[in-house]
C-alpha cells in the first residue's frame, strides 16, 4: 500500500537538493509528510500533553468559563459538538483549546489576534502549551524554506510573510465513544484552513487522508510529527501543492472507548498576505484558478462560517 513518507529534516543540512525534491515530491502527490529529526525535546511534547489532559478532565463548568461565546473560538475554549467539517451533516466529536500568538496589544494585527487565555487550575499550561507553540512556528518555518526552494522561490520567500501570522495551536480531546452506531465522526472529512499543519502526537490511530480515492492511514512513530497543507498555500500555489481532504475516524475496536488526544499546529500567513497565486506556479497547463484577490484573515473569516465557528 502506498504510504505517506517520513523524512529527517536534518538532512536540509547536509543533503539539501535531495531532500527538497522528496519533499516537494511528497506534498504534490498526498499534501502531507512525516519530518523526523525536527529537535523538538520529547519533554517538552509530553509535558504539554500531560497539561492539556489535566485541563481537559476539569468540570464541564469550570472549563466554559474559558469560553468565549461569538468569537469563532479564537481564544480559550471550545466544547463539545460544536466544530462541524465543511458540508457534514453531525458536528464532531471534540472538545479544544486555541493558543495564539503573543503579540503587543499595539501591533497593527491586534484587532484580529486577541491576547491568549489561560487556565489558572493548571499553571503549567502556558509554559508548556506556548513553548510548544514557539517550537511548532520555528519547525514549520524550517519547512516552508525547503517548500519555497522546491517552487522556485528565495528560500526565505516566507519567512517574512509569517512572522506575524496568526497561527494557532489546538489541543484536542476526543472523548470515549460510549454508544453503539453514532453518526458522528471524531473529526469528519475536511482541509484545513491555513497554510501548513503539523500534528505532534499522531501515534494513536484514527487520522486518515483521501489519496487516489482511498483513505490511508497515517500513524508515526518515533519523533514524527505530521505537516500537511493547507487550502491558503494550496490557493498561492494555485493548487500545485493540494490541501488533501483528512478525517479522524472512530476506532473499530477498543480503543474507541479511550480517549483521544491531538496538538495540532495551524500555521497562518501574517493577517494581511494576498493570497493570489505565484507566478511560479501559473504556467500555460495550469492556468491561474483565481481572478479576484482575497487576504489571509479575509479567507479564515469566510472559512470560520462555513465551519460553523462563526
Amino acid at each position: 500500500m502506498k504510504q505517506v513518507p517520513t523524512l529527517d529534516i536534518r538532512r536540509y543540512d547536509t543533503d539539501r537538493d535531495a531532500f527538497v525534491a522528496e519533499l516537494g515530491a511528497a506534498y504534490r502527490q498526498f499534501g502531507f509528510c512525516c519530518i523526523s529529526g525536527h529537535g523538538i525535546p520529547r519533554e517538552l511534547v509530553e509535558g504539554a500533553y500531560q497539561a492539556f489532559e489535566r485541563f481537559f478532565a476539569l468540570p464541564t463548568e469550570t472549563k466554559m468559563k474559558y469560553h468565549v461565546p461569538g468569537s469563532g473560538g479564537a481564544r480559550g475554549y471550545t466544547p463539545f459538538k460544536v466544530e462541524t467539517a465543511k458540508d457534514s451533516r453531525y458536528p464532531d466529536l471534540k472538545e479544544f483549546w486555541h493558543i495564539g500568538r503573543e503579540i503587543p496589544r499595539d501591533s497593527r494585527f491586534a484587532e484580529v489576534m486577541p491576547p491568549n487565555l489561560w487556565p489558572q487550575e493548571v499553571p503549567e499550561f502556558k509554559p508548556y502549551g506556548y513553548g510548544l507553540y514557539e517550537a511548532l512556528d520555528a519547525l514549520g518555518t524550517r519547512v516552508l524554506r525547503a517548500l519555497a526552494l522546491h517552487i522556485g522561490l528565495p528560500e526565505r520567500y516566507f519567512d517574512d510573510k509569517t512572522d506575524q501570522g496568526n497561527s494557532i495551536l489546538r489541543p484536542i480531546h476526543y472523548p470515549p465513544i460510549t454508544e453503539e452506531n453514532i453518526p458522528n465522526v471524531r473529526a469528519g472529512a475536511h482541509e484545513d484552513i491555513n497554510f501548513i499543519t503539523l500534528l505532534v502526537g499522531a501515534s494513536a490511530e484514527g487520522l486518515e487522508v483521501l489519496s487516489e480515492g482511498q483513505w490511508l492511514p497515517i500513524t508515526t512513530e518515533g519523533d514524527a510529527i505530521v505537516v500537511n497543507i493547507g487550502d491558503m498555500l494550496q490557493r498561492l500555489t494555485n493548487h500545485v501543492y493540494p490541501s488533501t481532504s483528512h478525517r479522524v475516524v472512530n476506532p473499530q475496536n477498543e480503543n474507541a472507548r479511550k480517549p483521544r488526544y491531538s496538538v495540532p499546529f495551524f500555521l497562518h500567513p501574517n493577517p494581511d498576505v494576498v493570497l493570489d497565486p505565484l507566478p511560479e506556479c501559473v504556467t500555460p497547463d495550469n492556468p491561474s484558478r483565481y481572478d479576484t484577490s482575497l487576504t489571509s484573515h479575509e479567507y479564515l473569516m469566510q472559512r470560520l462560517r462555513e465551519i460553523k465557528l462563526i
